[in-house]
């Protein structure tokens, strides 16, 4: 099957594609076949080994954790799927991820995806949903009428953050650039600030919880705007735990963890069209398609998801 895979840390050019051996379901996996999968800023992070403390792979690797396609085989104590379901997951964390034909993933860890998405919709849904997912329901349990403010909404993460909040009956704040301003109003966002001309510490008080998807100084302003007993969520630093004693705020790291259940919950809200996917770019699963992809994810410019199309 074809692969682009890399052999050592460092730019796009270690991305290499190669024809490797079509995977083996272990115990509790089936085949995908896929027809789409996403880049993600793990991704190029990890390929330029700036996570390779927290994730010592060993080398060949496939980068690459959303998948959506359909089943080519089961193993033999695989129940719940069958060959030809249309199904997406967030895999697990290995080094046989997703930029490839086909790969495997554990029955527990999959969903159907709803008649009415394509698989390229489908394949940007997984990691940045199940990350939004997380960082406000279980790190920070959102209610309704919660005062919530998106660090760059127009991302991928962010699109999905903005519309979980909203179909938990929150008030969104988000921030962007100028010429994602309407975009994000039109996925529901209550007040959009423009970084490009407001200062977002300036403009806002007495927020209830903080999605962190930026670091640095982002993430040091932001205390100023959280409300006494309020919550920050970090999904690009851990935060300083003096600094979020001395604001009064609870604040930690989300790292993903995939959960089948959560994946399911968030299938049935895309049926019912609660919520919808973003693609945003697209790229051919190919050497130069994978380190174009890359080079967009790595601007933090990218609107939406990034989608690599198999098909």
């Amino acid at each position: 099957m074809k692969a682009v895979r890399i052999h050592n840390y460092g730019g796009q050019e270690q991305l290499i594609e190669e024809n490797i051996e079509k995977p083996r379901p272990a115990a509790g996996q089936v085949i995908v076949k896929q027809h789409a999968t996403s880049i993600n800023p793990i991704d190029w992070k990890l390929r330029a080994g700036y996570l390779q403390d927290m994730v010592p792979f060993e080398f060949p690797v496939i980068l690459g954790w959303d998948t959506a396609g359909i089943i080519d085989e089961v193993a033999d104590d695989v129940t719940d799927f069958e060959i030809g379901d249309r199904v997406f997951a967030r895999p697990e964390l290995t080094n046989q991820g997703t930029y490839a034909e086909y790969t495997a993933v554990d029955a527990h860890l999959l969903a159907h995806i709803p008649e009415n998405l394509t698989f390229q919709e489908a394949a940007g849904v997984p990691l940045t949903t199940m990350t939004a997912w997380q960082c406000l329901y279980d790190f920070a349990d959102i209610q309704p009428g919660d005062k919530v403010l998106i660090h760059a909404g127009a991302g991928g993460v962010g699109t999905m953050a903005i519309q979980l909040a909203k179909v938990t009956g929150a008030k969104v704040v988000t921030t962007a650039s100028t010429h994602n301003v309407e975009f994000l109003y039109s996925l529901g966002a209550d007040k959009v600030i423009d970084y490009k001309k407001q200062d977002f510490d300036d403009e806002l008080e007495d927020v209830d919880f903080v999605l962190d998807t930026l670091g640095g100084e982002i993430q040091e302003r932001s205390y100023k705007v959280l409300k006494n007993g309020g919550q920050l969520a970090s999904i690009a630093a851990p935060p300083e735990q003096e600094q979020a004693e001395a604001h009064g705020v609870k604040a930690g790291f989300v790292w993903l963890e995939p959960v089948g259940e959560q994946m399911r919950a968030i299938a049935k809200l895309l049926e019912d069209e609660k919520i919808k996917p973003i693609v945003g770019h697209q790229y051919p699963l190919s050497e130069q398609g994978i380190r174009d992809a890359h080079a967009l994810s790595e601007t933090h410019h990218a609107k939406g998801k990034i989608i690599i199309d198999i098909d």
